[in-house]
């Protein structure tokens, strides 16, 4: 008999926008805790369409959650909001330094008042330093954290990543700290004030590419297709498409060699070794692509994993949801929508032999669940009343 889901009982106040900070929640709410995502009732979403219809903008990071449309710039709407807050575990917001303190829901303010609150903040650079004030975006982000300048060809130059690789990033760091923060809960009584931002989540990820510019004093350029530590790892060209081989030790580049049919490579004095194979990387491409040539990706991923080689397709996202090992791990996941009739999303990435979680709730309407959390308050349906009339509620 399967368990509770990780995170139930733990209940989140979310005040993000755009990606990083509704990422972070969105996890939150995966792994089965109750998030409320606080939302104003007039100025609406971040990139809805003309006729107030939601993009995927917001679907694909907001499921789980739940919607209360309060408008806390009003004194009266703040002072229903701290009322509510004792309710809450955790609070999650993405505003730059100050904003929140501007509105009277700072960390040290809220956190005084109540101690076992876990304040979660994410930034585009941190509330300390010479950048605190600076709005910070991925693109910019990627950029400054070094990440772009080892994406790319040195015939392109820096490239961004394909995803906003910085707002994820960064909001998995935040979903983790809020939830080690948790764990010193448990044991201390008490919460605190949690940090990160965009441009610290990507240098924290830069790790071996970091390493090679600590150990040789000299900053790597772009790596292209292919490992910069190792060859042949990397893009090659097939006869219909590309694919990716990693010949990472000695051993597998001895059955990547018999598995092409080129076992006079091993005799080559260019490519003996993973050091000779390095330093005549350009080569050894070229006469593997040479190779590949002979047969399409589909055949050479069947036969180089036959034989031990790592090898896989370079997937198309059409592609990516038809694959039978993304069908079967479930990560494609439908649910109905009152607006789009069919909601699509992307299925949890880590899954609970014990706490089985599922996703079960689609991202909400803007304000649905208004009444029904100020319910939870204690709220009547004519305070409800009342409080749309005065437009602090949706």
């Amino acid at each position: 008999m399967s368990e509770a889901a990780p995170l139930s009982g733990v209940r989140v106040l979310d005040f993000t926008r755009f990606l990083a900070g509704p990422f972070c929640t969105q996890q939150l709410a995966d792994l089965g805790a109750d998030v409320v995502k606080v939302e104003s009732p007039a100025h609406g979403r971040e990139f809805s369409m003309p006729d107030g219809r939601d993009t995927y903008f917001f679907l694909s990071s907001n499921r789980g959650k739940r919607s209360l449309a309060l408008e806390v710039e009003q004194p009266e709407g703040r002072d229903l909001l701290l009322r509510l807050l004792p309710r809450f575990d955790v609070l999650v917001e993405n505003f730059r330094p100050g904003v929140m303190e501007r509105r009277g829901l700072g960390a040290d303010a809220l956190i005084e008042r109540h101690p076992r609150l876990v304040y979660v903040s994410i930034s585009g650079f941190g509330s300390t330093g010479p950048y605190r004030d600076r709005p910070g975006f991925d693109q910019i982000a990627q950029g400054m954290s070094g990440v772009m300048s080892l994406t790319g060809t040195p015939e392109t130059g820096p490239l961004r990543h394909g995803l906003a690789i910085g707002d994820l990033v960064a909001g998995m760091f935040a979903a983790q700290g809020a939830l080690a923060a948790l764990r010193t809960r448990d044991r201390t009584g008490l919460g605190q004030h949690v940090e990160t931002s965009l441009l610290e989540g990507l240098i924290g990820i830069l790790t071996w590419g970091a390493g090679m510019y600590f150990d040789a004093g000299e900053a790597p350029g772009p790596a292209g297709h292919h490992h910069p530590l190792s060859s042949p790892y990397g893009r090659f060209r097939a006869a219909d498409a590309y694919l990716n081989i990693a010949a990472g030790s000695q051993r597998i580049w001895e059955r990547l060699c018999q598995a092409v049919g080129r076992e006079d490579w091993n005799e080559d004095e260019r490519f003996a070794d993973p050091l000779a194979r390095l330093r005549n990387r350009e080569a050894l491409s070229r006469e593997l692509e040479g190779e590949l040539a002979r047969a399409t990706v589909t055949e050479w991923v069947d036969r180089l994993n036959a034989a031990g080689v790592p090898c896989g397709p370079v997937h198309t996202l059409d592609q990516v949801f038809a694959d039978p090992q993304v069908i079967a791990r479930e990560m494609r996941v439908e649910l109905p929508h009152p607006v789009l009739g069919t909601f699509q999303t992307t299925g949890l990435p880590v899954k609970f032999s014990r706490t089985p979680t599922r996703i079960e709730r689609r991202p909400p309407l803007l304000g649905e669940h208004t009444d029904e959390v100020l319910e939870e308050l204690g709220l009547s349906e004519p305070d409800l009343s009342t409080l749309r009339d005065k437009k602090l509620i949706r």
